[in-house]
């Protein structure tokens, strides 16, 4: 569940990217929180 968010917010935030749509600055927000998370479960996982 957690990398089907975090592949649809990379879709996302690469949108904003292109497209230079007005929630871009929210998007980059999520992203950057989906990968801190993601990254913190890889590191909780390998205990």
């Amino acid at each position: 569940m957690l990398w089907t968010v975090a592949i649809v917010l990379l879709v996302l935030w690469a949108l904003g990217l292109v497209t230079s749509y007005t929630l871009g600055g929210f998007i980059h927000i999520l992203i950057v929180v989906a990968i801190i998370i993601v990254l913190v479960q890889f590191i909780q996982g390998r205990r």
